[in-house]
């Protein structure tokens, strides 16, 4: 790295916040949760309506801890729900920009990361970098069959936060990532899991495919649920919904907050217990599907996100799974230090950047 100082800003929007810090190097220097009130985001009807808000949302944040956009060398964006891309980082460009803002896979707030960064930093002659986005997807072939020719199975998992946990526990370890087998779990909003095989994400758990979580439904039988979206009850808007926001422990327990069902624990709620309980069931369920994928041979599970703080839940699930191998349990999200650290080695020369290219056959898809 030698000797050079690199002062980077690092943007992650969720659905009602946007976290960023400002770090020098691997050093940080600031970071702030800015909140977005839930009346306050009624009054827009997509994601991309809600960028001149939180820019402006960020630079007085940016202005009131006395940062000048001049003394940054680089902005880091999160991904969001472009076509598959490669691991590592992608300089924003306007293509990228354009495909998040007019034809995103989905209408989802990551997808704010890359098109603010670029706005700040396209002015300064600055680069802007996404790293790790949600769509990183590198399956193997098989893992792309659903059982329903017309779907073909997508990587799409809290990547950025898997990667760069697993980065950290493989150095623990006195080993590189390219050389052992991790089984990573964020446990958030929503929950997925991945296997990461000698540095390759080569399979994954999507927050739709395994347990459920806070605030999603997860893996439900496919006949009720086909039943439940034709019997007249939802329109694909609300069906969606259901599945995503409003299942899980919002469906069983009305709230999201893991803190308030555990509380509920305390007091007695057997139901509560029960749910809470079946949610780290399932995770351990994922868990174990995905140790099959390298015949068993895992060398480290990591359980990450919010719930990772919780000792009751990773005790539920280390009891089931501690068979397959070692346990190491990392709470929190690291990924507007991994968004950063990931800019830095593009810009110190350790890492290269990916160009992003629209090809025709996803033009054509997506129009």
């Amino acid at each position: 790295m030698g000797d050079k100082s690199y002062r980077i800003l690092a943007i992650n929007p969720g659905s009602t916040s946007t976290k960023i810090a400002v770090y020098q190097n691997e050093r940080q220097l600031f970071s702030e949760t800015v909140i977005h009130k839930p009346d306050e985001l009624l009054h827009y009807k997509l994601m991309i309506d809600q960028l001149a808000m939180r820019q402006a949302a960020i630079m007085s944040s940016l202005e009131e801890a006395n940062f000048l956009l001049a003394g940054f060398a680089a902005v880091a964006g999160r991904g969001g729900k472009l076509p598959p891309l490669k691991r590592g980082a992608y300089r924003i460009n306007q293509a990228m920009v354009d495909f998040l803002t007019y034809r995103p896979i989905d209408d989802h707030a990551s997808n704010l990361g890359a098109i603010i960064a670029y706005s700040i930093a396209e002015p300064l002659n600055i680069p802007a970098f996404i790293y790790d986005a949600v769509v990183v997807d590198e399956l193997e072939e098989v893992a792309r069959l659903s059982g329903v020719p017309e779907i073909t199975r997508r990587a799409s998992c809290h990547v950025l936060n898997m990667r760069a946990i697993s980065l950290k526990i493989a150095q623990k370890m006195g080993k590189n990532l390219s050389d052992i087998n991790v089984v990573a779990v964020h446990m958030g909003g929503g929950i997925s899991a991945a296997i990461i095989s000698k540095g390759k994400m080569i399979d994954v758990i999507t927050d739709e495919e395994g347990a459920f979580s806070p605030e999603r439904a997860g893996r439900v039988p496919c006949r009720q649920l086909v039943n439940l979206c034709f019997s007249g009850k939802h329109d694909n808007k609300s069906a969606i919904r259901r599945m995503r926001g409003n299942g899980g422990l919002v469906a069983y327990l009305g709230t999201n907050n893991a803190l308030d069902v555990e509380k509920k624990i305390e007091q007695g709620d057997k139901f509560a217990e029960k749910v809470y309980y079946g949610m780290a069931y399932q995770v351990a369920k994922s868990i174990g599907e995905l140790a099959t994928v390298v015949s068993g041979d895992v060398d480290v599970i990591i359980l990450t996100g919010a719930i990772a703080y919780s000792k009751l839940f990773t005790g539920w699930i280390t009891q089931r799974v501690k068979y397959i191998a070692p346990i190491e349990i990392v709470p929190g999200e690291n990924e507007l230090e991994a968004l950063a650290f990931g800019a830095l080695r593009v810009l110190t020369g350790e890492e290269k950047a990916h160009d992003f290219i629209v090809s025709e056959k996803i033009s054509r898809e997506k129009d």
